[in-house]
């Protein structure tokens, strides 16, 4: 019998875990050109006038499709009805900043995440996030110029709001998050689901912006207090990362950046393939020049260079027999990714995965992922610490 050898698309599906994506594999539709109306419990409004403190403008063009994240794997499926979405909250008043457009008019961009899978990760992504980085965090907040106007977050690649439902309800004080996000489903989604209070019960209120965000002037975040991100660093290259860190310190502004890959698995029990799959799926992660692995590191020098004081904290998924279906559609991912760098792998990945989502359907797996968290604090100026 003659041997073919399996592409992922056909080991995805003997794995019964549809299209292994290159990582993370957003769905397929394209995003829609205009932004009209939001709802919220079910009454359709102009614009993001059902969001509190959201702002509205003229439709703009959507920006283009902006990078995959290596970190995260596709959910299955799409939305159960598609065209009954009403995208996003609204684009920022005025002309679209062309400082929050990436890589504008490049044909390759891929599409957008499934919020699917957005929603599928937030739990494991709370449980992840070092709490012990809010504790040096907070006192810079507080002794901010203009703090009695409130705490103003910018949340770049938002996806689902997930950063502003962990972090938000932590801080004490009147916040004002902006979202920034290629995808108007996702700020929409981000939008209606933002909460409503801070820690003291003081409002938080939200403003959408479209476009991804990993070149930024200190003009784009003028006023804020804080930026925010998660699962982005290792998406970026470094120019883009020295971009970041530049417009956080001409802004004057601290960094929190989340849950970025740090190149180390671990999966018991353990397979003697798990050393070679997690390589190439490294080396996928580099590819066209992203930072993949060693985003945080880079990340850590750029913030440093530019005087800030830097932590970083580990930020480790931790999946049991209770994260079943995230596991699942993680080893999916993790493998495909593998497999689309290194194609000679395919036979034996197949055989290695459908094992590795039986013993996880048995409970009898566990993995952690490993991550990192980065907070960057400017120096202080005007004598506020």
């Amino acid at each position: 019998m003659r041997r073919t050898t399996a592409t992922p698309a056909d080991l995805a599906r003997r794995a019964g875990g549809g299209r292994v994506p290159a990582q993370p594999g957003p769905r397929d539709a394209e995003t829609p050109t205009e932004v009209d109306a939001v709802t919220q419990g079910g009454r359709t409004g102009p614009g993001p006038s059902a969001v509190p403190g959201a702002r509205t403008g003229p439709g703009t063009p959507a920006a283009p499709a902006g990078r995959t994240d290596p970190g995260t794997a596709a959910a299955p499926g799409r939305p159960a009805d598609q065209g009954s979405v009403i995208p996003g909250a609204g684009p920022v008043a005025g002309p679209e900043r062309p400082t929050v457009r990436l890589r504008e008019g490049d044909p390759d961009e891929p599409p957008r995440y499934a919020p699917e899978w957005l929603r599928l990760r937030e739990g494991a992504d709370a449980c992840a996030r070092a709490l012990g980085l809010l504790d040096p965090l907070r006192p810079r907040l507080a002794g901010r110029p203009g703090r009695s106007g409130g705490t103003v977050v910018h949340d770049l690649g938002c996806g689902t709001g997930s950063m502003g439902r962990w972090l938000a309800p932590r801080l004490a004080g009147a916040q004002h998050w902006v979202l920034h996000d290629r995808d108007p489903y996702l700020l929409h989604f981000a939008a209606v689901a933002s909460p409503r209070a801070a820690a003291d019960g003081s409002p938080v209120t939200v403003e959408t912006r479209r476009g991804d965000v990993a070149r930024l002037t200190p003009d784009a975040l003028a006023g804020a207090s804080l930026v925010t991100a998660s699962a982005l660093l290792d998406v970026l290259t470094r120019a883009e990362v020295e971009t970041l860190a530049d417009a956080c310190a001409g802004a004057g502004c601290p960094a929190l950046l989340t849950l970025s890959v740090a190149g180390r698995v671990e999966l018991t029990p353990a397979d003697p393939l798990d050393e070679e799959i997690a390589a190439a799926f490294d080396a996928h992660q580099r590819r066209d020049g992203l930072l993949g692995p060693d985003a945080v590191t880079v990340a850590a020098e750029a913030f440093a260079d530019r005087g800030a004081t830097v932590e970083i904290q580990p930020s480790p998924w931790r999946l049991g027999p209770d994260e079943a279906a995230l596991t699942a559609q993680w080893l999916r991912g993790w493998v495909g990714a593998a497999v689309e760098q290194r194609p000679e792998l395919a036979d034996r990945a197949e055989r290695y995965l459908a094992a590795r989502l039986a013993a996880c359907a048995a409970g009898d797996l566990h993995v952690t992922v490993h991550h990192s968290d980065l907070l960057a604090l400017p120096r202080p100026t005007g004598g506020h610490r």
